[in-house]
């Protein structure tokens, strides 16, 4: 894999690059729709081709671990031929998985000890473990193992878990360097920065981590409750020192609003499930704000979701129909919605996109965060 870098906004430090994978290339900055179990929910691999436009999505290894297991993954050549998807993927840990079973896992120096969500059966997760198991799930970007704090976390605690993730990326690492690809495509490995909202230990994680000559990198443990403005002065700080020529993954951002001020302060790639989860209970994205379809105002608009939007489903569907199918709990309707919703998210990242490279981000940025932050 390789990045390069093919544009920067002069007003902020919004960037433009392609990511180019064994299975294909990845304009920057990009979304990735979350396929948690080896399925974006409520959309087929097709659609999210041809409706949404996806160029990469997300997996997750503590997800396919547990079910359906890397013995069927491998027998089946990796989780691209398994699921029928020829595009790149990435693949989290499973850390922040592990993380949210706070009553069912223990944290120590070899690594996540925990119950699984099925079945209560035992499993750890140390940093060698989740490298194989992403060699066997055989996704084109690998996450290292990190702890991620919660919000609030006070400093020594945020401190020594940063220092554990440390560790524990060095034996990944080293892990990494001493296996190989097991389906014939190139595997590259992303470490990830911690440290709160603490300033210097921020600092310090990102230095540590742009020591690892990696592909690229991420930065993990926010969007975890913090104020919005914590967020963004953790994620420029970081910015500002990890490596120009490689990418930047902001980890589990977020709403419309959180993408643009990111990409502002240098971020490439985002995920979130916002916008299927929110998608499945009634709330859509829009370039003109936010719509909560359950409303009673929307029952008789028989106008589009969105006239001009980039999907054939927000064009041909009305506000009405939706909120009918949602209201009824039809699966039709988590189906349109989901496909609306990514596909702007789709669509704000690649206009996103277009104006760095016209050099016109900064203004356009101000404008759409504006539109799309607000209650219609």
């Amino acid at each position: 894999m390789f990045f390069i870098l093919e544009g920067e906004d002069k007003m902020t430090a919004a960037r433009a690059g392609l990511l180019c994978t064994d299975h294909g290339e990845v304009e920057t900055p990009i979304f990735m729709p979350v396929g948690t179990a080896g399925t974006v929910k409520a959309v087929s691999q097709q659609l999210l081709k041809k409706e949404v436009g996806a160029q990469i999505i997300l997996g997750n290894t503590y997800h396919l671990y547990l079910r359906p297991g890397t013995a069927v993954l491998e027998q089946a050549g990796g989780l691209h031929r398994f699921m029928g998807w020829d595009r790149p993927i990435l693949t989290d840990s499973g850390g922040y998985q592990v993380f949210s079973l706070s009553d069912n896992r223990k944290i120590t120096e070899e690594g996540y000890l925990f119950s699984s969500h099925i079945d209560g059966s035992k499993h750890l997760f140390t940093p060698e473990k989740v490298v194989e198991l992403q060699r066997s799930i055989g996704s084109d970007i690998m996450m290292a193992l990190d702890e991620c704090t919660s919000y609030p976390v006070g400093y020594e605690e945020a401190r020594r878990s940063m220092e554990l993730t440390h560790r524990w990326l060095e034996r990944g690492w080293e892990h990494y360097l001493a296996t190989q690809p097991l389906y014939g495509h190139r595997q590259v490995f992303f470490p990830i920065v911690q440290g709160s909202v603490f300033a210097d230990l921020r600092e310090a994680s990102a230095r540590f981590v742009a020591s690892v000559p990696a592909e690229g990198y991420a930065i993990g443990g926010l969007s975890v409750g913090e104020p919005a403005e914590e967020m963004y002065r953790m994620t420029a700080l970081v910015c500002d020192i990890l490596p120009r020529e490689k990418p930047r993954y902001l980890m589990g951002v977020g709403t419309p609003v959180n993408i643009l001020e990111s990409i502002a302060r240098g971020v490439d790639m985002f995920d979130c499930v916002m916008p299927t989860r929110n998608a499945r209970n009634g709330m859509l994205f829009t370039r003109e704000g936010i719509i909560n379809i359950r409303n009673r105002k929307w029952a008789d608009d028989l106008s589009p979701l969105d006239a001009e939007g980039p999907s054939l489903y927000s064009r041909y569907y009305s506000k009405a129909y939706l909120r009918h199918l949602i209201i009824s709990k039809e699966i039709l309707g988590a189906q349109i919605a989901t496909i609306h919703n990514l596909s702007f998210y789709l669509w704000l990242v690649k206009e996103a996109r277009r104006h760095i490279l016209d050099g016109t981000f900064g203004r356009w940025k101000e404008e759409m965060t504006e539109k799309v932050g607000r209650r219609l």
